[in-house]
């Protein structure tokens, strides 16, 4: 049976992988600070090194106790920490970093691997922890996977667009579902037609299983829903996997104002589209999740957990002052 190991696996993106592995006849090895809850503690063909990702030896220990055939680094936030990766498992069958569409320093439509720059990034960005710095640092850590490939790793790089789906501990598509269940008007900026590619996290899980399988060392691939939806149209679909209905209220800049609110501070949305390609990524046999399915199953888990996204409200009380005055 095949191993892989992954730094991270009990949150978000690696809790996910670690499914999608497991469905695919890998005994997996997990490397962790033991500082979440690990929902696969009961799991037998999971197995456990706790370290911190940035002790050499954790990493040096996981590696000789699961000796995998694939190394999925989930949670790689500076480009050192990607250097220091892909030399301890240079011997690995493959090794994916898990980067982001962020990495790009233009947002072309849509953005290519290979076409549209990436963002340089300087030494002080690069141990910088600031939202900032993080797509420049995300776009070093592809140099890095860059750099071993061309020193004979078999590493590769996925950048996936703004993930959602179950189990996110960011809560961010969580506001949105959270408006939905609660009001039967909903203030959306501009007019819903903002276009910010996401990606479902099982459909993130899938590619890090394929690229590590089939991928070519040295390569990224974006990773996104291959149906980019408006804001406005995935409000719709968690209205109806909710069994609700919803009236979406657009307000223009000038119209937010009345209430000193401002486009921004609405999460997801931006003023301009947000796109990748996932072609090179498909070419390998990658898919995506229907676009009802995959909202639906995340609407219903995060009204299941009782998420609420509450650190992203702009204020109810404004939100009714715009609404009452756009539909009075």
């Amino acid at each position: 049976m095949p191993s892989a190991l992954t730094v991270g696996g009990t949150r978000f993106i690696g809790r996910h992988t670690v499914a999608q592995l497991l469905a695919h006849d890998y005994d997996v090895t997990t490397v962790t600070r033991g500082q979440s809850d690990d929902p696969f503690a009961d799991e037998e063909r999971v197995s456990n090194v706790q370290g911190d990702r940035d002790d050499r030896t954790t990493l040096e220990r996981a590696r000789d106790e699961a000796d995998p055939d694939v190394v999925v680094d989930c949670c790689a936030y500076h480009p050192g920490q990607v250097r220091e990766a892909t030399d301890v498992f240079a011997d690995a069958g493959a090794y994916v970093y898990v980067s982001s569409g962020s990495a790009y320093a233009r947002e072309d439509v849509p953005m290519r691997e290979g076409e549209t720059p990436l963002h340089d990034c300087t030494d002080e960005q690069a141990t910088d922890d600031s939202m900032e710095s993080y797509g420049p640092r995300k776009a070093e850590g592809d140099r890095a996977v860059f750099e071993a490939a061309a020193d004979g790793v078999n590493a590769m790089s996925v950048r996936p667009m703004l993930v959602y789906g179950p189990h996110d501990y960011t809560e961010r598509y969580a506001y949105w579902v959270d408006r939905v269940a609660a009001y039967d008007r909903v203030l959306v900026p501009g007019d819903g037609g903002s276009l910010l590619h996401r990606v479902y996290v099982g459909d993130v899980a899938r590619a890090l299983r394929i690229v590590a399988e089939e991928g070519e060392a040295g390569e990224a691939y974006n990773v996104a829903d291959r149906d980019a939806t408006t804001l406005e149209r995935s409000l719709t679909l968690a209205a109806d996997a909710l069994d609700t209905d919803v009236e979406v209220v657009h307000a223009s800049e000038h119209d937010l104002a009345r209430a000193d609110l401002t486009p921004e501070e609405f999460v997801l949305y931006t003023p301009s589209p947000a796109l990748v390609s996932t072609e090179k990524l498909h070419a390998l046999g990658w898919d995506s999740t229907p676009l009802d399915v995959a909202v639906s199953e995340t609407a219903l888990s995060h009204r299941e957990r009782g998420l609420t996204g509450g650190e992203y409200d702009p204020g109810r009380e404004r939100e009714v002052e715009v609404i009452d005055a756009l539909t009075e």
